[in-house]
């Protein structure tokens, strides 16, 4: 990779070797844009090479097939001003070392470096930072002491994983000065800034696809799936990146349940709703709408005391009741079909019942069916899988145990027509899992 050097001014041939193999290895000349980056003073060169040497090991290795592999870059104490573009498309190294410089502007391209945990711009001459510095959120260890910064930008609060920030030696203000010279200054200051960035009143409206449009003269109903997180797992430590004002319940239950009237749909299903949250909230707010509902709170809730119970999610079916009335339901507990199905498997103990996610299956009736259709009943199902990915025997497991139960609810109460079934909730699985090529297989006979 980068290993010959071009230090030696007088000589040509490092640039002439580097010339022929590019011209090898690629049947054409390096172009001209490629030859104008050549400059021999100190100033143009990256670590032991210029930033046509870079540009042309790194296509030489990409052109030949290969998988670069170096993944820290070093040119300090080079003198350097400018960057070369294609320092920007190194988009695989984790360390980039451009201390002891003549830096005093930070090109916003640098957000390209997507993959960077150290940076080191310390003894440059930088005055101000770009906002977008703010994007790289892989960023652990950010030097920058020893510069002429009079402001950070507010957009570095976002970086939630960055653990070393060194400000000394610049014109900040006090206050930043102070914040970060304090016990677990970098936390602080970061906190700061990210709850002084500016957050829009309202998120930006969500942009919807139709699928299909609707069509003949068969009754049609909308639904809504959404977990709306449970405000014990908003936390800072979980989302660092976002402002305490974004965290707080008080503003996104006002926010959450805007999103959920401007839906106008007929059925809702909510994941992660604290039992509190239901009684207290949810369920009065969606009542006064022409709603009715039921809520299943996730098993250990019943070892709770009542202080503490009604902060346990769980999962919500709300309904029209001017479309749909609640014929039968059934609540489904993975905890105890686990206790119940584990005889010869300590599997199911081990891992399976200490799982406290459930499922509700709802069974309504349609009040007014339409004309011609034999369907008079409709089934939703609303279930919160394990969200663990180090248990993905666990999630496939819960999904048996799910369709299994609802395939014997839907015996009990069918007849002698099928039911339509809609199945909501968060399976916290990707596309490409395992458990998505068995849903077809789970299906239940309805």
């Amino acid at each position: 990779m980068l290993t010959e050097s071009y230090n030696d001014k007088k000589s040509d041939k490092p640039k002439r070797r580097l010339y022929n193999r590019y011209y090898r290895h690629n049947n054409k000349p390096p172009n001209n844009r490629q030859l104008e980056c050549v400059n021999k003073s100190p100033e143009s060169k990256f670590g032991n090479l210029t930033s046509y040497d870079v540009s042309v090991y790194y296509y030489y290795d990409v052109a030949a097939g290969k998988t670069t592999c170096w993944t820290e870059l070093d040119i300090q104490n080079k003198g350097i001003k400018n960057f070369s573009p294609h320092l920007w498309e190194l988009r695989h190294l984790t360390a980039l070392y451009l201390n002891n410089n003549k830096i005093s502007r930070l090109p916003p391209e640098i957000c390209q470096l997507q993959n960077l945990i150290h940076l080191d711009l310390s003894n440059n001459k930088l005055r101000s930072l770009p906002v977008e510095l703010g994007d790289m959120l892989k960023l652990h260890d950010l030097l920058l002491t020893n510069n002429s910064i009079r402001l950070l930008p507010y957009e570095l609060g976002r970086l939630f994983q960055l653990t070393k920030l060194e400000l000394e030696g610049n014109p900040l203000t006090p206050e930043l000065l102070q914040k970060s010279r304090e016990v677990n200054g970098t936390q602080k200051l970061l906190q700061f800034l990210l709850d002084t960035l500016e957050t829009p009143d309202t998120p930006p409206e969500r942009p919807w696809l139709t699928v299909r449009e609707k069509t003949g003269k068969h009754m049609t109903f909308t639904v809504m799936c959404y977990n709306i997180l449970s405000e014990q797992l908003a936390t800072r430590t979980k989302y660092g990146y976002c402002p305490s004002s974004a965290l707080s319940w008080d503003r996104r239950k006002q926010l959450i349940m805007a999103e959920i009237l401007a839906s106008k749909a007929d059925i809702i299903s909510l994941q992660e709703v604290e039992t509190g949250k239901y009684y207290n909230y949810f369920f009065p707010a969606l009542q006064a709408q022409g709603y009715n509902g039921t809520f299943c709170p996730k098993s250990r809730s019943k070892t709770l005391p009542e202080d503490e119970r009604k902060h346990v999610d769980g999962c919500a079916i709300f309904f029209n009741r001017f479309k749909f009335s609640l014929h039968k339901e059934k609540y489904i507990d993975y905890s105890q079909l686990a206790i119940a199905n584990s005889e010869g498997a300590d599997d199911m103990i081990n891992r399976v019942q200490t799982k406290d996610n459930i499922g509700i299956a709802c069974c309504l009736d349609i009040k007014e069916p339409t004309h011609g259709t034999r369907h008079n009943k409709l089934m939703v199902l609303n279930t919160h899988i394990n969200w663990d990915p180090e248990y993905s025997d666990v999630k496939l497991i819960q999904n048996i145990m799910f369709m299994s139960e609802v395939d014997s609810f839907v015996k009990e109460i069918k007849g002698s027509y099928s039911i339509p079934m809609v199945v909501c909730g968060d399976f916290n699985s990707t596309p490409y899992s395992a458990l998505i090529p068995l849903l077809p297989v789970l299906c239940v006979d309805t």
